[in-house]
């Protein structure tokens, strides 16, 4: 007899109203899986946008299970997994089915969760965290005395960001609203523009790393805050002709699950060098309001639902 769980499932694309919270049966991890409880799930923009239509041209199949990010329990082992033990928590990504009661996920996906952070805040990290890193080391290489320009600093990538290149002693300029002035400052931000008070392109010079969380418009303005042979990295647009009008490289960033990079930022969390900002904690039940905060664009840090005690 079937085992059942609580999870998030689409089964058209659109707005929050497609959303569905309903039961299922629970998955059983295959070889080289493991079964999770999850206690805890991060929130992404990439989760509405998959709910809007971005499942159909990554590729994905209705129904889906939404969700690419967890910390949980580890429940069952599948064959061949021998790199966790029974109970150990755990983080990472998954391709589908984070906002659930359990879920699968690859062994080689996941690590065990920073020992000085209990399971909401490790939430914010895997993706958030993974998509910094391999954005502005992995892509860009940014090392130590370079100068990075991040172009939404206050989010739950551009956060973390500025704690990872803090650490890796570099210069950070980091964009954003009047409001989150004192929160970047606090994260390690060198110097500070309020993007609505000027044009940030006019005060920026001279940086050998952007990254561009934004896109649109300010993605296309930012090349001009680069020096010669400088180096922008975005996560969410599409580059054009742009990098060899202004002399430098451009690179679109596309995480990727990395057990190293985790690995990595854990070291760090556990060293007091980075610390998760969580904006707004919801139940799986409000997953609805939960999108709608991400949707806004406003959240400071990251937004998370809490699964399970």
């Amino acid at each position: 007899m079937s085992i059942k769980m609580k999870a998030v499932v689409i089964n058209e694309y659109g707005d929050n109203g497609v959303l569905n919270l309903i039961d299922v049966d629970r998955p059983e991890p295959q070889e080289s899986e493991v079964l999770v409880k999850v206690k805890a799930a991060g929130v992404n923009p990439i989760d509405w946008k998959i709910r809007s239509g971005a499942g159909e041209r990554l590729g994905m199949k209705l129904p889906i299970h939404m969700g690419g990010e967890l910390v949980g329990r580890v429940e069952k082992l599948g064959v061949g997994v021998e790199d966790f033990e029974l109970g150990e928590i755990i983080f990472g990504m998954v391709h589908t089915g984070g906002f659930a009661e359990y879920a699968v996920a690859k062994s080689a996906n996941m690590v065990r969760a920073p020992s000085n952070l209990d399971t909401v805040s490790a939430a914010a990290l895997p993706l958030a965290g993974s998509t910094a890193w391999q954005a502005i080391f992995g892509e860009a290489g940014l090392s130590k005395g370079q100068r990075l320009l991040i172009t939404n600093s206050s989010g739950g990538v551009g956060s973390l960001a500025i704690q990872f290149a803090k650490a890796r002693g570099a210069h950070v300029t980091a964009v954003a609203s009047a409001r989150n002035e004192d929160f970047v400052r606090g994260l390690g931000a060198d110097a500070f523009i309020d993007y609505k008070a000027q044009p940030f392109e006019q005060v920026a010079q001279d940086m050998d790393v952007v990254l561009d969380t934004v896109g649109g418009d300010t993605f296309v303005r930012a090349f001009e805050t680069l020096k010669k042979g400088g180096f922008m990295v975005t996560v969410v647009a599409f580059p054009g002709d742009e990098a060899e009008r202004h002399g430098v490289k451009v690179k679109r960033s596309y995480t990727v699950p990395s057990a190293p990079n985790l690995i990595a930022i854990r070291k760090l969390v556990e060293k007091g060098q980075v610390t998760p900002h969580i904006e707004a904690v919801f139940p799986l039940a409000e997953i609805k309001d939960a999108l709608a905060l991400s949707e806004s664009g406003r959240a400071r840090g990251k937004i998370v639902l809490r699964i399970s005690s």
